[in-house]
């Protein structure tokens, strides 16, 4: 029994049986991936699979004792490497973040050129995806971090550290019967128009659909896009009032939006730093935490306990994050 076969068998497991989809994961041939299984079957005894022609169907009573095992397995494994890359002088390696658009876009921009200055030999890999699946893929290894928000409680199956908060922020085009409103607005005059805003918006679970739902009202959510800039271009053109995240409201947008007093209509987001359960980050990632949330502890793993009061609004850590940037482009210079 080797670790790499052990590995492969997680990679088939986490392929859901797809041996073709999980070769490609571990950059492994089919065949060769079939024959590590055989072989790792062989030495045990007693299949792990159950196979239909050439289909894998399920595991045997053994193979989901022998996956939990494997977790347990290459998870130590990980973390003794882990242990050794944070020796190293210099540290090489590559990070890898899933996340939304808009924290891709107006709030990774601000951290990634002074983390590149510190650590030039680790390779950046920004991933926006959808946030329901970024606990799957730290428990696969396929990414180091995510970062995605919620209103109430922390994402489930990831040790979740609090970064920042923030609102929501709504926009009118000029000229809007809104935007007579002395910028101050309540939840029944939103309900009269048409609305845009993300695709989550959509999901009667979403904290927009929960609020309107509370006051009874339906929000006539007409264009959902992926990121803010859709939603703000959505909104220029008259097709429905935006909503997104107020880091996405930049000083040129005034000219062209106006944006309403509605921070008393939306519970504030808490945006979620996501490790891996049972992983230990390597250094680089720990400084990486550290840039986007100077409140927490100096090591991660240290950090579930934050205070709410601890917890900054991203007005206030945005002002930081700029001197961030103004120091590093005066160390470039």
């Amino acid at each position: 029994m080797t670790l790499n076969q052990l590995r492969y068998l997680l990679a088939i497991v986490d392929a859901d049986l797809n041996i073709t989809v999980a070769a490609r994961r571990v950059h492994a041939t089919q065949p060769g991936l079939s024959k590590q299984l055989k072989q790792l079957e062989d030495e045990l005894g007693s299949p792990l699979i159950i196979r239909r022609g050439k289909s894998l169907e399920s595991l045997t009573s053994l193979g989901q004792q022998v996956v939990e095992s494997a977790r347990r397995i290459v998870g130590e494994a990980d973390s003794i490497r882990t242990l050794a890359d944070n020796q190293m002088e210099v540290p090489r390696g590559r990070l890898r973040i899933a996340t939304t658009h808009t924290q891709a876009r107006y709030v990774l921009q601000h951290l990634l050129p002074a983390f590149r200055l510190k650590y030039p030999e680790v390779s950046v890999h920004i991933e926006p995806g959808d946030p329901t699946q970024f606990a799957e893929r730290l428990r696969r290894d396929e990414i180091d971090l995510a970062i995605q928000s919620t209103v109430e409680v922390p994402p489930s199956g990831v040790f979740a550290l609090p970064a920042y908060r923030w609102d929501r922020v709504v926009v009118v085009p000029e000229g809007h019967p809104l935007a007579s409103f002395g910028r101050h607005i309540e939840l029944a005059d939103l309900a009269e128009y048409s609305l845009t805003s993300y695709d989550s918006s959509r999901r009667p679970e979403s904290s927009l659909q929960r609020v309107f739902r509370g006051a009874g009202l339906t929000p006539k959510i007409v264009v959902t896009a992926l990121d803010a800039d859709l939603v703000k271009t959505y909104a220029r053109t008259g097709l429905g009032i935006g909503i997104f995240a107020e880091m996405a409201l930049q000083p040129e947008d005034a000219g062209s939006l106006v944006a309403l007093d509605a921070e008393h209509l939306f519970p504030p987001c808490t945006a979620w730093i996501c490790l891996a359960e049972q992983r230990p980050p390597r250094a680089y990632v720990d400084d990486f935490i550290q840039l986007l949330a100077p409140h927490l502890p100096a090591q991660a793993r240290d950090a579930r306990a934050t205070r709410a009061d601890a917890i900054p609004q991203w007005r206030h850590l945005h002002k930081r994050l700029r001197e961030l940037i103004r120091v590093q482009s005066d160390a470039v210079a």
